[in-house]
């Protein structure tokens, strides 16, 4: 069994009573203040010297259940348990902690999101009325302790990304009723949907090339349903399915900017200013007040008024100042009208400004 030394500075070290151990592992108990206030304090410190775009939280609240194993933390329940039941008391925790560390993120970069990629399930039916229809061993609510609804219905989140790593037609965990209940439970925030890419090859439906994009065909049926998550990166490598083709040729052949959150920043940035030059090639420039983060270059159809809804995006050229748009290496261009514009932090696109 490998080993390795903690160094005498490491937090385990230094605040040994912030910890419990559970299953062999040390977790934070997230029901200290000082344990809460130390996560905040991380965060503030990446939001505010780091260039980022969002906070981004795995799945782990409290951990994964161990059978026969109880986590720790009966002294701290009974310390701050102010009268509620322990099940109550641990969503509570997590509750503050999600709750501060929005306040923090608001506070210190308001630009910035913050999003959770939950457990898939959050409750099942045979828990609660509002549950999904699924039979699921472990969830959010009841296991974590992690109550995504609460979060994003009180606007802590702003977008959530559930992980559903099941198959179509899985017999607890459906994958297809999964993303309906989610779409009907996202509050108005964004809401991306977590595909099992590592089980590719591991059962008959995902030795069936037409497993996942039969699960992006059906999301795109979604409004609500703003894109896809990938889990994970490193099965790319492998080509499963030939699914990398399939996504590069077909679904995702053109690029494409999530939408933005209004309720972080809904002003539209100027239009660029374009100054043609010589062998198709532009001159773009942002003169408006608000830094923005590319240029982006739609093509359109002739007759069709020129209007983002028209139009479809097929380059982004990354600056926030000017850059060299060289038309010959834009795609797809022929019989088309082509039009640039301005994009901002939080992916407002300004009105789009024809080429002529």
């Amino acid at each position: 069994m490998k080993t390795s030394s903690v160094a005498p500075t490491h937090l385990t070290k230094l605040h040994p009573e912030w910890f419990l151990e559970y299953g062999g592992k040390k977790y934070f108990n997230p029901a200290l203040p000082e344990v809460q206030q130390h996560t905040a304090r991380v965060v503030r410190d990446i939001v505010s010297r780091y260039d980022i775009d969002a906070i981004h939280m795995d799945d782990y609240f409290y951990p994964y259940r161990i059978a026969g194993k109880e986590f720790p933390d009966q002294a701290s329940y009974l310390q701050y348990g102010r009268g509620m039941n322990k099940e109550n008391w641990r969503r509570s925790n997590v509750d503050s902690v999600i709750k501060i560390l929005y306040q923090t993120i608001r506070a210190t970069n308001p630009r910035v999101k913050f999003g959770i990629s939950p457990f898939g399930i959050w409750r099942n039916k045979s828990q609660d009325p509002m549950g999904s229809d699924t039979k699921g061993g472990q969830t959010n609510y009841d296991d974590l302790y992690a109550d995504i609804l609460l979060w994003l219905e009180k606007g802590w989140i702003d977008y959530v990304v559930p992980q559903l790593y099941w198959e179509r037609g899985h017999k607890l965990a459906d994958y297809d009723v999964l993303l309906e209940w989610w779409n009907q439970h996202s509050y108005g925030k964004q809401l991306f949907i977590g595909h099992g890419f590592y089980r590719a090859g591991t059962n008959s439906s995902w030795r069936n090339p037409t497993e996942l994009p039969k699960q992006l065909e059906l999301l795109r049926n979604y409004s609500t349903t703003q894109g896809s998550v990938y889990f994970n990166s490193k099965v790319f490598e492998k080509n499963p399915n030939g699914w990398n083709d399939s996504l590069k040729n077909n679904y995702y052949y053109y690029p494409a900017l999530v939408p933005p959150m209004p309720w972080i920043d809904d002003a539209i940035p100027d239009q660029p200013t374009v100054t043609k030059k010589t062998g198709g090639m532009f001159h773009l420039e942002n003169n408006g007040a608000e830094t923005i983060k590319a240029f982006a270059v739609f093509i359109l159809d002739q007759g069709l008024p020129v209007k983002l809804v028209n139009a479809q995006l097929v380059q982004l050229v990354v600056s926030n100042k000017s850059a060299l748009l060289d038309l010959s290496k834009v795609p797809d261009t022929e019989g088309k009208r082509i039009c640039v514009a301005s994009v901002d932090r939080n992916n407002n696109v300004s009105q789009l400004l024809e080429l002529k």
